[in-house]
């Protein structure tokens, strides 16, 4: 039997967390949540899920601070991970890049349909 895909959403604003849980559990994902970024990281390095969905503004542990311990781990260091975000920043997309985040993309840029397929893209899920 095939194994669902694991993502993990980590999101504090918890009607985002809940939408995002529920469209990508629709789509035959396993989807596991955190709402701030320290269990986040315990929940990726436990679990090894297969993408991470980070939001960056977080109580306990902001989103870069967690991408920057999660890339310290030798699991972590390869661990899939794109950024969702309200913060249109330049500086902070670009520090993404540079700690091998897919993609940056800003919560009033996209739609719930166009993250449901580029995850299922990044999963190479059809």
């Amino acid at each position: 039997m095939e194994t669902k895909p694991k993502i993990l959403v980590i999101e504090d604003d918890i009607p985002v967390q809940k939408v995002l849980a529920d469209k990508l559990g629709a789509e035959e994902l396993d989807v596991i949540v955190a709402s701030d970024g320290e269990k986040g990281l315990k929940m990726a390095l436990a679990d090894h899920p297969n993408l991470i969905l980070l939001d960056i503004i977080m109580p306990n542990m902001d989103g870069m601070t967690m991408l920057q311990k999660l890339r310290q781990d030798e699991w972590g260091k390869d661990a899939k991970v794109v950024i969702l975000t309200n913060l249109a920043d330049a500086y902070k997309a670009e520090e993404a890049n540079k700690r091998g985040v897919f993609d940056y993309l800003v919560k009033s840029d996209w739609k719930l349909e166009d993250l449901v397929k580029m995850v299922k893209d990044k999963l190479n899920k059809k």
